[in-house]
């Protein structure tokens, strides 16, 4: 006779199946595991299909972006002089050669890369906050609900988007010569316009000049003190009269893009909100700051975050207008990276100045990323991992005794 089964028939009308019991799970391995999808089947064949639609911009992405990001990284590396392959025999791995001139001896490439550097970063501490600024106040008014002919003003303010930027800069010469647009008006109102292109001179060492600092001779404790080939006094200059004209260039001409991605969150925001905090008796600057800011965070991290890339990398500008003049005071890295290589032939220095940049432009999206996070999600993501960790560890949740 055959052993009966210690299972109860599992047919329709039987009761529920018998819970598991603790040797059975044991004996599965402690824990139970989730059925697995089969890899094949219609799952299986979707991912397939959809590697192959996104194959050809893969191969693209690949030939045109990542492998020269890899040539690069190995010009910077290596000693090739641009002339022939950079996978020849004649060119040698060097480490970090290109680098330490830049970085860690004093010297002319030295005092060039961090007075770009200085440029550059007052060039972004004026250029992000206006440009924002004034993108959001747009897109504000363009999306103002008395205002007539918005289709109008929507396309003048993003038309400087979209054209030439070497035509605007070129436009912006003789709007900013010494008889230019600018100086005419200025010279109405009865001030004596600069040389913009010309004229050397930081703002913050003309904001000083006028409450009594001379600027030719500065305070010794500023003068005397060398950071990396500069003075303090260097340091703390500000932008250039030069760099200035600039800066309004580039505000004018990206405020339109910025724009339309601050409008577009604005029009995603309902209106029964605003109705309701209008309700409240909320005022026109309460319910901004309040209600329509907060809505706006994650387009205002965008912005933020594509102005700073950009900035970082301001090239057509300062080729067409300044060239780094005058007195190198309008010199950025990504314009210093290509006068290093395409003019001194400096290839691999030049390519060092490149991913030194990009290091950069990295670590300040991550540090505003953690600036502008929302710290409520980051704490129930933490919560959640935390959870998730000590279920992996068999721990379970832990509760507190009421």
């Amino acid at each position: 006779m055959s052993e009966p089964n210690p299972w109860p028939p599992q047919g329709p009308g039987s009761g529920p199946a018998p819970a598991r019991t603790a040797d059975t799970a044991k004996a599965s391995g402690g824990r139970g595991r989730r059925n697995r999808a089969p890899r094949d089947g219609i799952r299986g064949r979707e991912g397939l299909a959809g590697w192959l639609f996104v194959s050809p911009v893969l191969l693209v992405l690949g030939l045109f972006l990542v492998v020269p990001i890899l040539m690069a990284l190995w010009v910077s590396l290596s000693d090739w002089n641009g002339q022939g392959s950079p996978f020849s025999s004649g060119v040698h791995f060097v480490g970090a050669q290109n680098y330490a001139p830049l970085l860690t001896k004093s010297g002319l490439a030295q005092s060039d890369f961090l007075t770009s550097l200085r440029n550059n970063a007052y060039y972004v501490l004026f250029v992000v906050p206006l440009q924002t600024a004034l993108a959001l106040g747009l897109a504000l008014l363009v999306n103002g609900r008395r205002l007539k002919g918005k289709g109008f003003f929507r396309t003048a303010y993003y038309f400087p988007s979209v054209t030439s930027s070497v035509a605007i800069s070129v436009v912006f010469l003789f709007i900013f010569s010494s008889s230019g647009v600018v100086n005419s008006l200025l010279a109405k109102v009865g001030v004596d316009g600069p040389a913009w292109f010309a004229d050397p001179r930081g703002v913050i060492h003309l904001a000083l000049g006028a409450f009594g600092v001379n600027n030719d001779a500065p305070p010794s404790a500023l003068a005397d003190t060398t950071v990396g080939g500069l003075s303090l006094w260097d340091w703390i200059s500000g932008p250039s009269v030069a760099m200035c004209a600039i800066i309004a260039l580039v505000v004018w001409t990206t405020a339109g893009t910025f724009m339309l991605m601050f409008l577009a969150a604005l029009q995603d925001i309902p209106v029964e909100v605003e109705e309701a905090a209008e309700i409240d008796g909320t005022g026109r600057w309460q319910r901004f700051r309040h209600v329509t800011l907060p809505m706006l965070k994650p387009t205002l991290f965008l912005v933020l975050t594509l102005g700073l890339i950009g900035t970082w990398q301001v090239f057509d500008q300062i080729y067409v207008m300044t060239a780094g003049e005058p007195g190198k005071t309008t010199l950025t890295p990504a314009f210093l990276s290509y006068q290093t290589s395409f003019i001194n032939n400096e290839w691999g220095q030049g390519s060092a100045i490149a991913f030194i940049l990009f290091a950069i432009i990295v670590a300040m999206t991550l540090l505003q990323r953690f600036v502008l996070r929302d710290k409520d999600e980051a704490r129930a993501k933490a919560v959640t991992r935390r959870a998730a960790k000590a279920a992996r560890s068999g721990c379970g949740p832990t509760t507190e005794a009421t």
